[in-house]
């Protein structure tokens, strides 16, 4: 932990509040708050880890705005539709953070009473969580705190967002956030 890390943490998290404002979105607070976990790790950690975020809150609210919305508040609807996502994930083999966010997504769409629309809610938190994902990982290309290597050039960031999770895995940053508890 630097000076340095809380300054760029706080601007980054600023921005994707602001940004999110700016669309307009009625949860802004998501923005900063997923922009503040992504900046928690080095460029080569959190690009690919990234991925699977952003893919785990576009399938939580997927299944929330399809399923979820129609059950909401339903505690046994609710654990069904977590098992089924989870399933979902053991068959694709998608790691946990994607689980972990799916998870979140829909219990967020689910079990907050709202009188919003469900698939509203849950394009509005896909949204919301994505522009703070994609501020975190900008902010950490742009911006790379100094002395702290991110294990991957800018070519390797761009190829990892186009690249399958597996292939990601081959890069040494990858596997030693891996290696650890998830």
């Amino acid at each position: 932990m630097s000076l340095l890390h809380a300054l760029r943490t706080a601007v980054a998290a600023v921005a994707s509040l602001l940004i999110a404002r700016l669309g307009r979105l009625p949860e802004a607070h998501w923005a900063p708050i997923s922009t503040i976990v992504v900046m928690q790790s080095t460029l080569g950690t959190s690009l690919p880890i990234s991925v699977q975020r952003f893919a785990g809150t576009a399938l939580g609210a997927l299944i929330a705005a399809l399923i979820g919305a129609r059950f909401a508040g339903n505690a046994i609807a609710f654990g069904v539709l977590v098992f089924f996502i989870g399933i979902f994930c053991v068959s694709l083999r998608i790691e946990r953070s994607a689980y972990r966010y799916a998870g979140i997504t829909l219990a967020i769409v689910m079990l907050v009473p709202r009188v919003t629309d469900g698939w509203i809610l849950a394009l509005h938190r896909f949204a919301e969580v994505s522009i703070g994902i994609a501020v975190g990982l900008a902010v950490s290309a742009l911006w790379p705190e100094q002395g702290m290597r991110s294990g991957l050039d800018g070519q390797k960031a761009f190829d990892l967002l186009v690249q399958p999770a597996e292939e990601a895995r081959s890069y040494p940053a990858v596997r030693r956030h891996q290696d650890g508890p998830n």
